[in-house]
């Protein structure tokens, strides 16, 4: 039999934060399931948490503790699967160290996740958040600041925890036009900042008191606001909000829902998922589709966008008359909002798209599917392409990295238009990749 004392002791204050270089939450956040684990195992086995072995954490201990948080203390899917994951790194951390506990170890890891709903974000409409936003009270100074803190939290998007440990020297206090965040999983992003958000932090630290700790937001006491504090001070300016505007009264108002309802604004505003998912600070873009799922009028908007901008190449790639540079710029700009993230070539995934890829792709995606195989006299859709691509790099445009064939029909245009995106895409790169990109960007009027 092992203690376990000596070994969780280990990992909780030498494993986490030095070997692993976890967070202080991710640190705080298992060392609470395990002070959940052992409080139940200690009544279960009628001894001290102190006295526990490694062997009586066994899997039907283990499953009768997350049964216990689901039905006692009312913790839904998620937070269940949360305690299981500190448990279970927990056992992984033990396998390099305890070899007698691998078959134990195996055991407990083999305990599956419970499967989660995929709910739809619940977000604020404009009128809901300015009147969420226009709640506190700006003749005191507590208000200013509750001010500040709502604005900054829905400009930015940030995380209650972003929010609260953001500190003065990551603001630039002259002009306060932009904000340095240091994000969850280390990552960092510089955030510009609307004019309104800027007047808002402009007049809290106008009133901020000098001494106290060195976060932009401050409580009564002079020391940094907490998340709690923050939850109760949108809790207490949420109730006056739902007088003014009834319909907030039917929606729980929490520090995420003014992340998401940044994130749905955005999404509106740009047209763009990439867009948003670089101003949250998401890892990747799986992380951002949530947003697409929420609104279906959203949806069907970006239809009708993308069959508009597919029409407009159409027409181009077709027409009797060399379009105007114009005419030709505007195509560009709306193209490569519409390229599908999931094509593949050759049983590759192609790399993600930049917006010069994504031309080169529907251009000539949209040039061979026109069902014309003969052009009409006097038009030449290689050139006319050409154009469109040295169009685009004229715009900033990076060189391709696109190295696909594009089409599927061996028709007369799919085969010459192939031959000039060859040379532009595929060969990218390379001296012979370099020449044909020079003379097909030479060969526009």
């Amino acid at each position: 039999m092992t203690a376990l004392a000596p070994h969780l002791t280990t990992f909780l204050r030498e494993h986490l934060p030095r070997e692993r270089r976890a967070s202080p939450h991710t640190c705080e956040a298992y060392a609470y399931s395990f002070q959940l684990l052992l409080c139940f195992a200690a009544s279960r086995l009628r001894t001290t948490p102190s006295r526990i072995e490694i062997e009586q954490l066994d899997p039907p201990l283990l499953l009768a503790f997350l049964e216990h948080i689901e039905r006692e203390r009312g913790n839904s899917a998620r937070t269940r699967n949360a305690r299981l994951a500190a448990i279970k790194a927990f056992f992984r951390f033990l396998e390099y160290r305890l070899p007698s506990c691998l078959d134990h170890a195996r055991r407990v890891r083999a305990i599956p996740m419970m499967k989660v709903d995929e709910a739809l974000v619940s977000h604020l409409s404009r009128d809901e958040m300015q009147a969420l936003l226009d709640a506190p009270n700006p003749r005191q100074v507590s208000g200013i600041r509750d001010r500040a803190m709502l604005h900054l939290a829905f400009a930015a998007g940030l995380r209650v925890s972003e929010l609260v440990s953001i500190r003065l020297d990551q603001i630039d206090r002259q002009t306060v036009t932009s904000i340095h965040v240091m994000g969850k999983g280390r990552r960092e992003r510089v955030l510009p900042l609307w004019k309104e958000t800027t007047a808002a932090l402009k007049a809290w630290l106008a009133v901020r008191p000098a001494s106290g700790d060195a976060e932009l937001f401050l409580n009564a006491m002079g020391r940094a606001m907490t998340r709690a504090g923050f939850e109760y001070i949108l809790a207490k300016h949420a109730a006056p909000a739902a007088q003014k505007l009834p319909s907030l009264a039917d929606k729980r108002i929490t520090p995420h829902v003014l992340r998401h309802t940044c994130a749905m604004h955005t999404l509106k505003a740009t047209r763009d998922v990439r867009k948003v998912s670089l101003w949250l600070g998401h890892a990747s873009l799986q992380s951002t589709e949530i947003y697409l799922r929420a609104d279906p009028t959203e949806k069907l908007g970006g239809a009708c966008r993308d069959g508009a901008a597919v029409a407009q190449a159409r027409s181009l790639c077709c027409s009797r008359q060399a379009p105007r540079d114009a005419e030709v710029h505007r195509t560009i700009d709306k193209l490569y909002r519409v390229i599908p993230l999931s094509n593949t070539a050759g049983g590759k995934q192609l790399p993600r798209r930049t917006p010069h890829n994504c031309t080169l792709h529907i251009i000539a995606h949209v040039a061979v599917t026109t069902r014309d195989p003969h052009p009409h006299p006097g038009t030449d859709r290689n050139h006319l392409i050409a154009r469109i691509i040295a169009a685009a790099r004229s715009q900033g445009a990076a060189e391709p990295i696109l190295t696909f064939t594009p089409f599927g029909k061996s028709t007369a245009m799919a085969s010459s238009t192939a031959s000039l995106l060859a040379g532009s895409a595929s060969l990218a790169g390379t001296k012979a990749g370099s020449a044909c990109w020079t003379k097909a960007c030479r060969r526009q009027v």
